[in-house]
């Protein structure tokens, strides 16, 4: 089984509105046997565009699943298109018949004839049934590729690929996959590659991606065994300890956990305290950490100091301070956490003021330009960051960075 791919049918999933989310469970149940997906395609619900995309991907690929477009409506037509690229006809079932007109018996209703359509069969294909809902699933075995069509509803494409093409793709099994994702945040993706030079992987049953996005970058590691999961583990073991030796604490999670999510920890497992206050960010960090349960034992809470009366009045931020340097600056983001501090009695403070747009920067202060600052018993320190993107890009980076330099400094007290 060289190629693998994945075909969604509906022009519903060609507009800003729905997602293609039927892909992701197919592919993690094809990477479970080893199978990598190779294509994935969207086609819309014209019969022509339909047929293209069958013959491409009949092409290209030894193993296709189809999905959608076996509803009963004029715009479902999955079956058609699909006789058409086969060169097989279509015929009617009783069996699935029958079942359909059973269902809406079950439920006190006449079967509008429209459904009939949905008894249809390519000839030489092997029925795969549905019992949530009334479209059948279809196995066809063409010239030694394998194409299954399956209904597009989640609820009824689960189960039946589960019960009946599933079990069958066993003979197909390559091997077992291990994966395991490595978080990080406060380094580039550049700077990634750099520190990895030399560390790519010859042995073909390992792989290594790399995924950028605002604030935080992540490491997808894989490992491909033929005998079972837990040598695939064995095998990615050395691998991942070196990447880890080389890019350190810039790792935040390794088991999947968000960067609230480790600060929580580790606030709790120290038994410290944080008050945060913020202003550009607009309480984002207070929101992170109460998504966190548990949270309560290590955070005290928070306050939004958005204008310069707040930062004075209710953080003690001298107004000496705001007018020689400016709401944003070193000297303002240390002296809120200093203040939060103070004022909450935690055992340490966290502080961010910035500009986060579209507007009110300048070319000495430009849109992006953050502070972020941390108090604690033995002073307070701070870094000066440019982030780029739009307003929730750069509060979230804000965000991102601040809880950062709190889990190093958590880091450094850990026993």
């Amino acid at each position: 089984m060289k190629r693998v791919e994945i075909l969604a049918v509906g022009s519903e999933l060609l507009t800003p509105f729905f997602q293609d989310t039927n892909s992701l469970f197919l592919t993690e149940r094809l990477n479970s046997l080893g199978l990598d997906v190779s294509f994935k395609m969207i086609v819309g619900d014209e019969e022509e565009d339909l047929v293209l995309g069958l013959e491409d991907a009949v092409r290209l690929s030894d193993l296709i699943l189809v999905m959608g477009g076996l509803g009963p409506t004029a715009d479902d037509r999955t079956r058609e298109a699909a006789a058409r690229v086969f060169g097989r006809k279509l015929i009617p079932c009783p069996e699935v018949m029958e079942r359909i007109q059973d269902r809406f018996r079950r439920r006190g209703l006449s079967m509008p004839d429209c459904n009939r359509k949905q008894s249809l069969i390519l000839e030489g294909a092997e029925v795969l049934r549905n019992d949530f809902g009334t479209a059948p699933g279809q196995w066809i075995d063409r010239n030694g590729k394998i194409i299954v069509l399956l209904p597009g509803p989640p609820h009824e494409l689960k189960p039946m690929f589960d019960a009946h093409v599933l079990p069958r793709f066993e003979c197909f099994r390559l091997g077992h996959f291990f994966r395991k994702t490595l978080k990080l945040t406060g380094i580039t993706e550049s700077a990634v590659e750099d520190l990895m030079t030399g560390l790519t992987p010859d042995d073909p049953s390992l792989g290594i991606s790399i995924l950028a996005q605002p604030g935080q970058i992540e490491i997808h590691l894989k490992s491909l065994s033929p005998s079972s999961p837990e040598e695939a583990e064995a095998r990615l073991k050395p691998f991942e300890n070196a990447l880890l030796s080389r890019i350190g604490e810039n790792v935040f999670s390794v088991d999947g956990k968000s960067l609230e999510e480790v600060v929580g920890s580790l606030l709790c497992s120290l038994n410290a305290t944080l008050a945060c206050a913020e202003s550009c960010t607009g309480g984002l960090i207070s929101h992170r950490l109460t998504n966190v349960p548990g949270i309560s034992r290590g955070y005290l809470g928070g306050m939004i100091a958005y204008s310069n009366r707040a930062k004075t009045d209710w953080l003690g931020v001298g107004r000496d301070v705001l007018i020689a340097s400016g709401s944003v600056s070193a000297q303002a983001a240390e002296a809120m956490a200093a203040g939060v501090r103070r004022e909450s009695g935690a055992d340490f403070g966290l502080a961010v003021t910035g500009i986060a747009g579209p507007g009110g920067g300048t070319p000495e202060k430009p849109v992006g330009l953050v502070y972020t600052a941390l108090a604690e018993e033995n002073g307070v320190e701070s870094s000066r960051n440019l982030f780029l993107g739009d307003r929730d890009q750069i509060k979230f980076q804000s965000s991102q960075k601040a809880l950062d330099m709190l889990r190093r400094r958590l880091l450094v007290r850990r026993p």
